[in-house]
């Protein structure tokens, strides 16, 4: 039976691929032919963008690096008053992500406090409430601080105007040529800050949104901090840092490419996942999303035009609100 446009695969998110990489598999999966030309994202690597032989080696297929690292050094050296604009804006969020996570801290306190609480009475109805509400209080938070982020962004946006700026609409001219040329996109991890403003600057989101054939969305193939920057949401995660507390936060809205998936890349290292009230706390506050573990060899496949099917690789498991790993 031949597949329909729903079944057919359409994105790849994989786990970090410099010690097992497995981009022949993602390309296998996407049907992609030996003369397909890829386009490469690899700013998140900032200044090393350009060493991209590896990747491209992994691959197999014919690459263009899209270079949005030195695209976006070019317009901040020619255009002054957006780079001033773009580092105020950059001073806000930071204080904002600053603000969001002294209060995240004392919510995120209590609802552990109840958790183990209802962990010992379990057929409590008032204490699995007090949980319920302490859990809601803190997607609450992240809503608020997630808006008020998205908010900083509009109204940069809206006041330099940034689609008519002209070394703006030249680099973006420049790259819509270059990707109607492809066939694919692969996106690395690195910094995952420096790649989502990267694609906002240059409007690459909307552009593999409006880039395709026939109904079909360009194939993406996503690895780590690349995949957290397509997905709805960034969530920056580490349970046992080297200091500070050990508290997932919200980071920015992502381009929103992969939906319903929440990538957590290198999760075996970062994440305590034999930990089920640690797992059962973040799977409730994150959902409904998918809150993948995405270590080497690891991989979750997007089908359809609005890569709103999905499959977990054999080997592949999502947090759940059991606090179970499956």
């Amino acid at each position: 039976m031949a597949k329909t446009l729903v079944d057919t695969p359409s994105a790849v998110i994989l786990g970090p691929q410099r010690l097992a990489p497995i981009l022949d598999q993602a390309v296998a999966i996407l049907g992609l032919p030996a003369s397909a030309r890829v386009a490469v994202v690899t700013a998140g690597w900032q200044e090393r963008e350009a060493e991209d032989d590896e990747l491209v080696a992994a691959l197999g297929r014919p690459a263009v690096n899209l270079r949005l690292h030195a695209r976006a050094e070019v317009v901040f050296a020619e255009d002054h008053q957006l780079f001033d604009a773009h580092r105020a804006k950059q001073d806000r969020l930071r204080q904002l992500q600053e603000l969001y996570r002294r209060q995240l801290r004392h919510s995120l306190t209590a609802a552990r406090e109840l958790q183990q609480l209802a962990a010992s009475r379990e057929d409590d109805d008032d204490v699995c409430a007090a949980l319920a509400d302490a859990i809601d209080a803190v997607r609450q938070l992240d809503a608020r601080h997630y808006a008020r982020a998205v908010e900083v962004e509009a109204e940069h946006e809206e006041a330099l105007e940034l689609a008519a700026r002209p070394v703006v609409a030249r680099q973006r001219q420049e790259l819509a040529r270059v990707l109607a040329g492809c066939e694919a996109i692969a996106l690395a991890g690195g910094h995952v800050a420096t790649i989502l403003t990267r694609m906002q600057l240059l409007g690459v989101g909307d552009m593999l949104i409006k880039t395709g054939f026939e109904g079909h969305p360009m194939p993406i193939i996503a690895w780590s901090a690349g995949a957290m920057a397509l997905s709805d949401r960034i969530i920056l995660f580490h349970d046992r840092p080297a200091q500070g507390r050990g508290d997932a936060e919200l980071l920015h809205r992502g381009l929103g490419l992969l939906p319903g998936v929440a990538p957590l890349p290198h999760a075996r290292s970062r994440l305590l996942l034999d930990d089920p009230a640690r797992v059962a706390l973040f799977a409730r506050r994150f959902a409904p999303a998918a809150c993948v573990a995405l270590d080497e060899r690891c991989g979750v496949t997007l089908h359809g035009p609005r890569r709103d099917r999905r499959s977990l690789w054999p080997n592949t498991r999502a947090l759940g609100e059991d606090g179970l790993c499956r």
